[in-house]
């Protein structure tokens, strides 16, 4: 039987604001499988990172469950869901968010140092990951002496440092050039073959949507076929 990494069922999302009630999400139902790349399109405001955010439990439902490896976000503490998600899930966004004064290695090392590996075990983790992602020369340079797509790559290392089943994405290739794009789609497709990570992509970027192995699109909120 394929592992279900994240499951939705019958999801809706609303948010108000007095008496406003703006419905985002309208019964989602989603799974997602071991190993499996999974695009979300769609137009903006039409839902797409509200629902990375429920499957990243950032933020929980209105109505219906999330569930990460068969548990469930809203039945788990603040302390809980964080250890489930630090242990199953990366991140990585449209904004690298490296942190500046850190190295390359340190960003990524950074995931194991929270949790609570030693620096000389992290570094040596970190170091393969860098390799990995093609950047064993940019070890020791810090955020400011890389380029974009390099920061985007260091993003991806950081993301996979913690070796978790699946790794969400928020326009990873939205501020990239045509080529350096191209670069990222590759270095997506060549991780989840070799280390069978899992890939959920929201992008406006249709060259990687069609990469990836199953494309939602969302309209309104809805899925749509």
């Amino acid at each position: 039987m394929t592992d279900i990494v994240l499951k939705c069922t019958e999801v809706f999302k609303s948010f108000e604001d007095g008496d406003l009630k703006t419905s985002v999400l309208h019964d989602i139902n989603l799974e997602i499988v071991a190993g499996e790349m999974l695009a979300i399109t769609g137009a903006s405001g039409s839902g797409k990172s509200t629902l990375l955010n429920m499957l990243g439990g950032l933020d929980l439902p209105s109505e219906g469950e999330v569930l990460l490896m068969g548990q469930s976000f809203e039945s788990l503490s603040e302390k809980k869901k964080g250890l489930l998600r630090n242990k199953n899930l990366g991140f990585v966004y449209q904004f690298h968010h490296l942190l500046p004064e850190f190295s390359a290695e340190e960003n990524v090392a950074m995931p194991l140092w929270i949790a609570g590996e030693g620096k000389g075990s992290s570094i040596v983790k970190a170091r393969k990951l860098l390799d990995q992602v093609k950047l064993s020369h940019r070890y020791q340079h810090r955020a400011g002496e890389l380029s974009g797509g390099e920061r985007q790559r260091v993003a991806i290392a950081r993301a996979l440092a913690a070796n978790p089943k699946c790794v969400l994405m928020d326009e990873p290739t939205g501020n990239l050039d045509f080529e350096t794009a191209e670069h990222i789609h590759e270095l997506i497709r060549s991780i989840n073959e070799t280390m069978n990570v899992s890939f959920v992509v929201v992008t406006h970027d249709l060259k990687l949507a069609e990469k990836m192995g199953r494309r939602l699109n969302l309209v309104d909120g809805r899925v749509s076929n």
